[in-house]
């Protein structure tokens, strides 16, 4: 019969083969071959030594490791007399192994499938010799395939021995997602085609496809105006603070440009102006996106003087990093701008009520009255309540209507008749009165005549 070992190595150098064998019985026919080849790193076996004894001390000093790594025995074993096969008592390959590392994520970061655009691609790896043979100079090699199939070299070198078990190579590299959407390759190799001898090769390198996923999702685009969200054709100051915020879901693309903004301004000539980020009418305050955060909001602010009455519209519109419109069409506002302070459309609701009611009303200008109180009274003019202007909450130039709300009840606590009352503003700016705007697109001033209004109770 035949026998031979699997390979045996591989080996940093070569010391001795010894084997020893007994026949089974007494003057023995049993003839035996023992064989000894080298095997080169494409595996070509070369016939090093043989011998027919049956027993074997030979050394193999003389192999060099470098051109045969490996060795491999065979053995032919024949008894033509007794048909009894020569027995083994043991069969050994003395040599001085080579090392062998592994790529480990032990305290590192594991690597993703998948992005988001804009994420990181970080590779966060070690290398580390599992064995107390130590390693020279690990060469590396690392590199990264774009979607439309071109190769980047990230590094292409040696790096440090690992002269003990346990000693550990670490590398972390990271580069910008943004222009990768698709299917990315990362190739990364420690010690690529046995540069040095080792055991193993299959552990030493990585090579993984990585999907970065695009942003098709449109920001969402908020503007403010003094902090109120206005309708067509409100009242507004004549030096409104418009704020403008650009919120997106990307964790990644932070909102850091003004060139995602685009302000215009419609005067009411019908003249349309382009507003720019070079002056202090227009500031822009940048996402404070931390990576991976969800914090993602631009800010805008406008502060214009419209030193013009009339009607103006607000033009906006925003996109994100990826180029995602906030909108099919701009963000589009009308509104009224009077710059001479004054105060209409004041009237209560509901009218009549029964539990409570609140007050409604506009103020034009830029500036907030200095004093403002709403009196109500009997029909015979006694001052029932005085609701002062921190009682009604908080006010802007534009429509109001009251946080407060009356209740029916007098200065004192008590619940009041049921029937008519009278109410009136009392109003000025720095010591001057302010008048009564003509509201020539509303109806409503005809219920506050002379100065009053007119409310019914009805419990």
């Amino acid at each position: 019969g035949k026998m031979e070992t699997p390979l045996i190595g591989p080996a940093r150098s070569w010391n001795a083969f010894n084997w020893k064998g007994y026949s089974l019985e007494n003057n023995s026919t049993d003839i035996i071959s023992s064989s000894v080849y080298g095997v080169d790193n494409n595996f070509r076996e070369t016939l090093l030594f043989s011998s027919t004894s049956k027993a074997v001390d030979t050394t193999l000093t003389f192999v060099k490791a470098s051109q045969y790594p490996y060795i491999k025995v065979k053995q032919e074993i024949k008894d033509l007399l007794n048909n009894t096969p020569i027995q083994t008592n043991y069969l050994q390959v003395k040599y001085d192994p080579v090392p062998e590392g592994a790529i480990t994520t032990v305290g590192s970061i594991p690597l993703k499938d998948s992005l988001e655009i804009g994420e990181p691609l970080r590779v966060n790896l070690a290398f580390k010799n599992i064995t107390p043979v130590p390693f020279d100079s690990v060469k590396l090699f690392v590199s990264v395939t774009d979607p439309a199939n071109n190769t980047k070299v990230l590094f292409d070198g040696n790096r440090k021995p690992l002269p003990n078990q346990g000693d550990t190579i670490m590398i972390d590299y990271s580069f910008d997602s943004q222009n990768r959407v698709g299917d990315n390759g990362l190739y990364v190799n420690f010690n690529p085609a046995g540069s040095q001898q080792e055991q193993f090769l299959f552990n030493n390198y990585i090579d993984k496809k990585i999907s970065v996923t695009s942003d098709n999702y449109a920001p969402n685009l908020d503007v403010t105006f003094d902090g109120i969200h206005i309708l067509n054709k409100d009242i507004v100051s004549s030096k409104p603070v418009i704020v403008i915020k650009l919120k997106d879901e990307s964790k990644y693309l932070a909102l850091n440009d003004t060139a995602l903004f685009k302000v215009r301004l419609r005067l009411p000539n019908g003249q349309i102006q382009s507003v720019r980020f070079d002056n202090d009418t227009l500031l822009f305050t940048p996402s404070p996106l931390i990576p991976g955060g969800n914090n993602n909001t631009a800010t805008v602010t406008f502060k214009p003087f419209l030193k013009e009455d009339g009607e103006y519209e607000l033009i906006v519109s925003g996109k994100d990093r990826s180029n995602n419109q906030s909108g099919s069409y701009d963000y589009r506002v009308l509104f009224d701008v009077v710059n001479k302070p004054m105060i209409s459309n004041l009237l209560n609701y509901p009218n009549p009520f029964t539990t409570s009611t609140a007050f409604v009303f506009t103020l034009t200008g830029s500036e907030l009255p200095t004093n403002f109180k709403i009196q109500i009274l009997t029909v015979t003019g006694k001052i029932v309540k005085e609701i002062n202007k921190n009682e009604l909450g908080p006010i802007h130039i534009g429509n109001n209507i009251t946080e407060y709300k009356w209740d029916g009840k007098d200065q004192y606590g008590q619940p009041l008749a049921n029937g008519i009352y009278l109410y009136r503003l009392v109003a000025d700016l720095n010591g001057n009165k302010i008048e009564k705007l003509k509201a020539s697109a509303t109806n409503t001033d005809k219920y506050f005549q002379s100065g009053y209004g007119k409310m019914y109770l009805m419990r």
